[in-house]
């Protein structure tokens, strides 16, 4: 097996590995942006939320609804703090994940560029063998045909 065809090998290795890891950073990618919509919704939630209690408080209210409206506020509160750090950790994998694509996508184009010079590198030496064959047969042709008319 030529050195190209091994190396080639290594490179379809490579590639089908950085397609993985691309469909897995995909995946989180998709992951985070779902995860985004849900922080988002939850503030607009909280938001409407705030609004009606606003309403409400300028409108009067007894104190037992006041404290269950903050009590619900609060909670969502947290809620979205959750969410979030979740968001950060989801983040933070992303970056991970991108990190080990291009680290495999930098090595798979490395490994194409040393594939491609030994084919380069194989196509030269096949040129080079059959001159040489050429020139060798060509040579036996001259020396054939200028001994055949000497003895004539």
């Amino acid at each position: 097996m030529k050195k190209s065809q091994r190396i080639k090998t290594i490179v379809d290795i490579k590639a089908t590995q950085e397609k993985n890891a691309l469909e897995v950073q995909g995946a989180v990618q998709r992951k985070l942006l779902a995860m985004q919509t849900q922080v988002d919704g939850l503030k607009n939630y909280r938001q409407e939320y705030q609004d009606r209690f606003d309403l409400l408080g300028s409108q009067g209210v007894n104190i037992a609804r006041l404290l269950e409206f903050r009590s619900f506020i609060d909670k969502l509160d947290k809620a979205i703090i959750g969410q979030e750090q979740v968001l950060s950790s989801i983040e933070a994998d992303l970056m991970v994940k991108r990190k080990v694509w291009e680290g495999l996508h930098h090595k798979t184009q490395s490994l194409q560029k040393v594939c491609d010079s030994a084919l380069v590198a194989e196509m030269k030496q096949e040129a080079k063998r059959e001159q040489l064959e050429q020139d060798e047969r060509a040579s036996r042709i001259g020396r054939n045909n200028s001994g055949g008319t000497g003895n004539a």
